[in-house]
Order: structure tokens, then sequence, then C-alpha cells
């Protein structure tokens, strides 16, 4: 018991002593808050209408992929993923294996978090907000707000699919750092999408992508301060422990050097 009660009081400790401001500091908020007000001025009234205009043109563009913003499948998937990872910790014979399956296990769990609690914020949020939809643009313009008006036709701001992406995408590039140019990349065209088929404003996809990925750092921060997944940088940032194996080759396999020179050896080493 007192070894656990030392265990609790060193996590505490470490967590006073970590740096969070670098992260989850007020400058996030600051910029995202602008970036929503210069959409919603600048972007969500052409961008509507514009939708309105084209939308046989560019919807079957969006409508191919705003589906991948559906949280049903990722969070699915995590669970799934979690629950063979623990049944191969418990059947694993060796420690290697457990510890591998844990990891993995870490991962999923990590994802299912991320996504999961980003999803329920902003559908408590969207909801509260109750803005109009662009679909409502001709009869009540893109600044009607109607309180937990518990309709669909009102729940625009924040994103929800923008939100799932964003939180997805945030976590697998902290998982998979090599790669998080793609995934921002991919994340911009699957949030953006739900504008593409007339479903949000700009300034919704923006303030979901932003919630999404603020709620996967926070919970990185969160696993790395108990030392689960992550580690704490000096500056607060969250860094993956062991890095996820993203080769299709093992690391085990070596190719053996040649025995003999090649063409173009020295003269003494061919007598030799």
């Amino acid at each position: 018991m007192a070894r656990v009660m030392d265990g609790l009081a060193r996590r505490r400790r470490r967590c006073k002593a970590a740096s969070f401001s670098a992260c989850c500091s007020r400058s996030w908020a600051f910029v995202v808050f602008n970036l929503v007000l210069l959409a919603l001025f600048l972007l969500d009234g052409p961008v509507a209408a514009y939708i309105r205009v084209h939308r046989l043109e560019v919807r079957p563009v969006g409508s191919v992929i705003t589906d991948f913003g559906q949280s049903g499948w990722i969070l699915a998937a995590s669970l799934l993923i979690c629950a063979e990872a623990y049944l191969a910790y418990r059947l694993s014979p060796s420690c290697r294996r457990r510890f591998q399956a844990a990891f993995v296990g870490h991962m999923a769990l990590y994802v299912f978090l991320c996504v999961a609690l980003s999803g329920v914020t902003a559908n408590l949020l969207k909801r509260v907000i109750g803005r109009a939809r662009p679909v409502l643009y001709d009869q009540l313009g893109m600044l009607s707000l109607n309180f937990f008006a518990g309709s669909s036709r009102f729940e625009s701001f924040p994103s929800g699919h923008a939100t799932t992406i964003g939180a997805f995408m945030m976590a697998m590039a902290l998982l998979a750092p090599p790669f998080r140019l793609v995934f921002l990349v991919m994340g911009l065209w699957l949030g953006f999408s739900r504008v593409i088929v007339g479903a949000h404003y700009p300034s919704d996809v923006i303030a979901g992508l932003a919630l999404g990925a603020w709620f996967s750092l926070v919970i990185a921060i969160l696993f790395s301060r108990h030392r689960l997944l992550f580690r704490q940088t000096g500056e607060g940032w969250p860094l993956l422990r062991r890095p996820v194996p993203l080769s299709l080759l093992p690391p085990s396999i070596t190719y053996p050097k040649p025995a003999f020179r090649l063409y173009g050896s020295s003269s003494a080493s061919i007598r030799t």
C-alpha cells in the first residue's frame, strides 16, 4: 500500500512540474477564435451562396469522401483492436509479446478516447448553440441562432464530422509523426467536404477541426503524465515513447556484406 501511495505522489509531483503552457495555453483558443470570426464574416456567406448555385457540380465530389468523417467506424475499430490486444496480452507466453500487445492496446484506447470525448463535446455544443444549417440560409441567414432547438437543422456549429476528423488525424499525427503532413491534408479535405455537400459553413468546420485536434493533444499530454504511450518533452509536448514500426520489412532483416571485393579494388587486395 505504501508503494502505491508513493507512486501516486510521484505522479502528482510530475504533473505539477511538467510544462503545460506550450500545448494548452490561451494562444490556441485566441488563434482559433479569430480564424472562426474571419471565416464567419468573409467566407460563410459567399461559400454558402456558391454551393447553393453549383451544388450539382460540386456536391458529388464531397459526397464521395464525407462519410469517412463518421465516428462509428473509428470507435468500433478501436474497441476491436483493444479487445484483441487484451486477449493477446493475456495469452502471450513472453514478456516481449505482452509488452507489444499493451502498446497496441494503449494506442487503440487513445484513439477511442480522442474521438469519443471530442464527439460528445461537439454534439453538446451544437445542440446548445443551435446555429441554422446552410439549407436555411435563404430564410434565416448565416447568423441565425436558436438555442436548444432540438432539431438537426439547427445543429451547424461546430461540425461533428469535422471534430471527429480533427481528433482522429491529430491522434494519427502524434502516433506516426513522419506522416503528419499527409494527415493534415487528409483532415482538411475530409473536414471541408462538409462544406462541399452543403451541410456546414466554413467556420463550423474550422471550429470542429480545432476542437478535435485540441482534444487529441490534451489526452496525449494526460497519457504522457502517467507514462502511458507518450512522454513529455521539456516544453510539455507529447512524444511517442516507442516509435511505431511503419516499414513493411521487419527490422531484424539484415543483408550480409560480400566477402570479396568488386571490380575496382586495389591491386594489393587482389594479390592477397
